[in-house]
């Protein structure tokens, strides 16, 4: 949409800070139907209604949906494996229709099991008034229909978790679509049983300004705030008839096996005035509140988007992104010592709930990895190993893992959401039999699955032996983060769990590096891990050398 194509422009001239990344998340964005009981007020039980010469209002689902507590067919500790976020829409076509689907990304939960990916997050797939990105939800217990059906959701969790993967949801809980049914209903009267639901003024609210704009809106009836775009309007979430709204969604997905959710945009849910509208300490205390509805289900697990207080969100959420880390570790990839010292430092005090991750969706997060590396493979790779192998949850975005490219050709977030580039031949790169419906990635003749499947030494390789140590070593998915250092351009740390012990060594650098290391066990014996075949290396009076080629990783088992 022209407003979030702007607001991503606008970002890309500002300085690093609280409003580049606020303008960013306006890039972003940030139950079937049926019978309701027919009595109206804030106890949650409301229905659309109509007033004299008025067309009817259309029905708003608000049933209540109890807990089954069911727990999920998924390993204990699950959600500390890789998850991969994918946009429906350009994963996979099922149909030939040139849009994602469903049923085309249940055929390719073999590739992802394959890759060692143990969790999928996917961007919106409810019904949306935008029908791309998916972020101005209409019904939040529904699927939009270009990806299938209820059933194919249903299918989709039930496959993925007997291949070992948990699915979440992108969940929008700040603000709904103009479109959705409670704000049709809203924007009809001022005594609608559904005015208070969103947020209202009879006149213009002064001095407000957020993403450099006005976010309150004029409508016959009043003025409301949607500071995302004038299609976004924002719910009222101090009102408890709405949180129980949302947690009654949540637990519509939960009781269907959804292993948990993402949420958007968490930082602006409650507003106090115009100088108190973002991280407010009521938007964390809701938040826990959500945390209760996930804990009365086994295995669950959720993680929220907070670019510019993500330690906190961590803690009211159970996860956050670490939106002050990627840039970091791009940088110590390209040698910078600064950002090689933040991030050997970052989980020294980072929340045990941090998610990681390199770049994903938006803009204001950076660009493909490919693009802001230059399609540097060596820089990619010790890109992937830093992350992957660190304490927290990582996130991969779809694609990053063959080096795909942003898209020529198309402005704003839209060309980080190309199709998925599986095969070189052919106008839909294997995602589609017909038309895509956006333009490929711009290097997806040469990267892509099929290519890089037939590649010794391939990015996808080396994202495939990063996942299987993650999986395969306690120690680096659930373990301590002990000893970090910088020496020179290498990093190193330990990571510990039990008796199992994983030295992890990173040379960003143009020069090979030989490592005295220390505080070893006086008969250490140090079994390199990767890469395979390099020979294994004694301690002597708790002492070790240990070579690190240029720009290379070494993982090391110490006992």
């Amino acid at each position: 949409m022209r407003s979030q194509t702007h607001f991503s422009r606008t970002l890309l001239r500002q300085p690093i800070g609280v409003l580049a990344i606020l303008v960013g998340l306006a890039a972003c964005g940030g139950g079937s139907g049926g019978a309701t009981p027919p009595t109206a007020g804030d106890s949650g039980s409301a229905v659309g209604g109509t007033t004299p010469s008025s067309p009817p209002l259309p029905t708003v689902d608000i049933r209540s949906v109890a807990a089954n507590g069911v727990a999920l067919p998924l390993p204990e500790g699950w959600q500390y494996g890789a998850f991969m976020q994918i946009f429906v829409r350009s994963y996979q076509d099922s149909d030939g229709d040139g849009i994602g689907d469903l049923k085309g990304l249940i055929s390719r939960l073999g590739y992802l099991k394959d890759l060692g990916v143990r969790g999928l997050w996917l961007m919106p797939v409810n019904p949306s008034q935008d029908r791309d990105h998916g972020y101005a939800v209409t019904d939040y217990r529904n699927v939009e229909s270009q990806y299938g059906s209820l059933a194919d959701l249903d299918a989709l969790v039930s496959v993925a978790a007997a291949n070992g993967m948990g699915v979440i949801l992108d969940y929008v809980i700040n603000h709904s679509a103009a479109d959705h049914p409670a704000f049709i209903n809203a924007r009809a009267a001022r005594d609608n049983a559904f005015r208070n639901w969103y947020l209202w003024q009879d006149n213009a609210p002064a001095n407000w300004s957020v993403f450099g704009q006005n976010p309150w809106r004029q409508d016959p009836t009043g003025w409301y705030y949607a500071p995302f775009w004038s299609q976004m309007p924002d719910w009222n979430l101090r009102l408890p008839a709405v949180e129980s709204f949302h947690h009654d969604n949540l637990r519509f997905w939960l009781n269907r096996g959804v292993a948990g959710f993402r949420f958007d945009a968490v930082g602006l849910l409650i507003e106090n005035g115009p100088n108190a509208f973002n991280n407010q300490p009521e938007s964390r205390a809701f938040l826990q509140q959500v945390q209760g509805v996930l804990q009365a289900y086994p295995r669950r697990y959720m993680v929220c988007e907070a670019p510019d207080d993500p330690q906190n969100y961590a803690v009211a959420c159970g996860s956050a992104f670490a939106f002050d880390l990627n840039g970091r570790i791009l940088g110590a990839v390209r040698g910078n010592t600064a950002d090689m010292a933040a991030v050997s430092r970052y989980f020294n005090t980072a929340a045990p709930g941090t998610a990681t991750f390199l770049a994903n969706h938006d803009l204001f997060a950076g660009d493909r990895v490919w693009n802001q590396l230059s399609g540097d493979n060596a820089a990619m790779k010790l890109a992937a190993a830093t992350y992957l192998l660190m304490p927290g949850t990582p996130f991969i975005y779809y694609g990053e893992e063959i080096g795909m490219a942003a898209a020529s050709g198309i402005s704003g977030d839209g060309r980080l959401r190309t199709p998925m580039s599986w095969t070189p031949g052919g106008p839909g790169a294997g995602f589609t039999t017909g038309v895509p419906y956006r333009s490929l990635s711009s290097n997806a003749s040469t990267n892509n699955v099929q290519a890089q499947q037939a590649q010794a030494d391939s990015l996808l390789g080396f994202y495939k032996a990063m996942l299987n140590l993650r999986n395969t070593r306690l120690s680096i998915s659930r373990g301590s983060y002990d000893r970090p250092f910088v020496q020179g351009s290498v990093m190193g740390y330990t990571r510990t769990l039990g008796q199992e012990r994983t030295l992890v060594l990173i040379n960003y650098g143009t020069q090979a590096a030989r490592l005295t290391l220390t505080d070893l066990p006086s008969a250490a014996v140090l079994t390199t891990l990767w890469p395979q075949g390099t020979a294994t290396t004694s301690a002597s009076s708790g002492q070790a050398e240990i070579d690190v080629p240029a720009r290379s990783l070494r993982v090391v088992d110490v006992k």
